[in-house]
């Protein structure tokens, strides 16, 4: 589809100019005069895209990311409370919008509700980008005439989201780094320093003790071997991911993350923050407690967890209260599912199910504070027990060469 460049004034007289993908400069033109923009200029530009940009697209790398939906959100809340019509709002927002898979996405949307199509049935042909729980939010604020409320709770959820997804990865990080660099540390030993030694006991002949013939031919084979090493780190690395791609796989791994200790327990307060949040938020909205078990159940974005609320909204379905049911998938604290009881009998779910996930998150804030005070102890005790058996395997018979030269 030809692009143009196009200039027009609003009808106080102010000059709005911008790109668009258009049929023809007559169809610009038509969608220009329907959002209340009169048409000065429109010139066709000849596009030419470099061969990386086009594979960047077709493998979806620079999808957008989470601040730019807060952003977007925002924005939204501020034209549609300003009463600025819709399109022309999506309009301005295309228009300043750097993300070009959004940008791209934004103009989509306007032709879509150009032909008749409301916001949320523009934005479900667009999942990649928004979610089923934005979807419905938005969809419930089209139905109740609060468009500007529903993207106003969205702005502050997503907002509240990001931080938890950043206590998420701080949990991970910490650990993971330190991990890697060990590992890194002993190849390196391994392939660098530790054969010039072996060179040495070798020249002297001595009788080596078992850490150190241990060490050597881990050395060797290291040296030798490097490139089959490789090989299966790669084949490895290539086969869970395909693994865990696979239904049954993701459900194992999701499962496994939650059982880490310290850390599992973490991520799964962290998750479960995530999730009361979110359904507070689609209860809040108007969003019936099933369809918000649902596309809630698809926000905590683990596949364990999901099958557990999902089996949460069976069992509110089949006539249980939403305690019961959320005691039985054994996931909640008993405080938070004392305060959803009394939610239900309040008839306040949401405000406590928001009070939930305030209380998880203070939870995990807290310990992402103090995990490195827990992890410390147990890499300082791996770290020296591994410098402890190099030691003793290079400096052993190091010993036995001093004696040697001494006599």
């Amino acid at each position: 589809m030809p692009l143009f460049d196009y200039k027009g004034r609003t009808p106080g007289g102010e000059l709005v100019e911008g790109r668009r993908q258009a049929e023809s400069s007559q169809s610009l033109a038509g969608h220009l005069l329907a959002a209340d923009v009169t048409p000065v200029s429109i010139n066709e530009v000849k596009v030419t895209r470099e061969a990386t940009e086009s594979l960047k697209t077709a493998l979806g790398i620079g999808k957008p990311k989470l601040v730019d939906l807060i952003l977007f959100s925002r924005q939204m809340y501020a034209l549609t409370k300003s009463g600025v019509p819709i399109i022309r709002g999506l309009v301005l927002i295309a228009e300043s919008t750097k993300n070009k898979i959004f940008a791209a996405a934004l103009r989509a949307i306007i032709e879509d509700l150009e032909s008749g199509q409301t916001v949320s049935a523009a934005m479900s042909r667009h999942t990649h980008i928004f979610r089923p729980l934005y979807i419905n939010i938005v969809r419930v604020g089209e139905e109740t005439g609060d468009l500007d409320e529903a993207f106003l709770r969205l702005y502050h959820y997503l907002e509240t989201d990001k931080v938890t997804l950043e206590q998420i990865k701080a949990a991970l990080f910490y650990p993971t780094t330190v991990l890697v660099a060990i590992i890194a540390a002993v190849m390196f030993l391994m392939a660098k320093v530790i054969p010039k030694f072996a060179l040495i006991f070798e020249k002297f002949d001595l009788e080596l003790p078992l850490q150190t013939r241990i060490i050597i031919g881990a050395s060797n084979f290291v040296a030798d071997y490097w490139w089959l090493l490789l090989l299966i780190t790669i084949v490895t690395i290539a086969a869970l991911r395909n693994y865990v791609r696979t239904e049954t796989g993701k459900l194992k791994w999701h499962r496994y993350k939650l059982r880490i200790p310290k850390i599992g327990d973490i991520l799964q307060r962290a998750l479960l923050g995530r999730f009361s949040r979110a359904f507070a938020m689609s209860n809040s909205a108007g969003v019936p407690i099933l369809s918000g078990l649902t596309i809630t159940a698809r926000a905590v974005d683990n596949a364990y967890m999901e099958a557990k609320i999902n089996a949460m909204r069976n069992d509110v379905e089949r006539g249980a209260t939403l305690s019961r049911a959320a005691r039985s998938t054994q996931l909640f604290t008993p405080l938070a599912l004392q305060m959803l009881e009394v939610g239900e009998e309040t008839g306040r779910i949401d405000e406590m199910m928001q009070e939930v996930a305030e209380f998880y998150e203070r939870e995990v804030a807290y310990d992402v504070q103090n995990l490195s005070r827990i992890i410390d102890p147990i890499l300082t005790v791996v770290m020296g027990l591994l410098v402890l058996f190099l030691a003793m395997g290079i400096f052993l018979p190091m010993w036995d060469l001093v004696k040697i030269t001494q006599r």
